[in-house]
């Protein structure tokens, strides 16, 4: 896997999020095909998507940016990990830090929260999200490590 600084680099079209987002997962770099959720303090629908095969895929969750409970956490990312997603990147907060440095799996978000959300499943998958000031669409291309995360139209060569 290439640095997200050089692929920037190298890549005039690669969108940079302007989040500033914390690293949680066992594996500190991660990337893949990108799936897309959008709610808003919930998670049953993130739950029903991360049971499905990951493929090596990243589940980008919109959270409206909230931090006032958490969307994601450790039972969840064992879950992930084992269907083979690659990971998961959230504008919203999560818990459980110490058990998902264990995993391993790619977790980025904008903080913690010990209170979980709702999980009346609501929201949308796989449409269009606006984070971080940028759009992503199903199907790109995301990489993210220790110096942030960026967006491609498609795999890298």
């Amino acid at each position: 896997m290439r640095a997200t600084a050089d692929l920037c680099d190298a890549h005039d079209d690669a969108l940079v999020l302007e989040l500033r987002l914390s690293g949680y997962g066992g594996r500190r770099a991660f990337e893949g095909r990108v799936r897309t959720v959008r709610c808003f303090e919930d998670f049953g629908l993130t739950r029903r998507i991360v049971e499905e095969p990951g493929e090596g895929c990243v589940l980008v969750v919109d959270g409206g940016g909230s931090v006032a409970c958490a969307i994601f956490g450790a039972t969840m990312a064992e879950i992930a990990a084992k269907n083979g997603w690659s990971g998961l990147v959230f504008n919203g907060a999560i818990r459980d830090a110490v058990e998902l440095a264990a995993l391993d799996i790619g977790v980025k978000a904008l903080g913690l929260h010990p209170r979980r959300g709702s999980k009346q499943g609501s929201g949308e998958a796989d449409v269009a999200v606006q984070v971080g000031g940028v759009r992503i669409v199903p199907g790109q291309w995301l990489v993210a490590d220790e110096d942030g995360v960026i967006v491609l139209p498609g795999k890298p060569l």
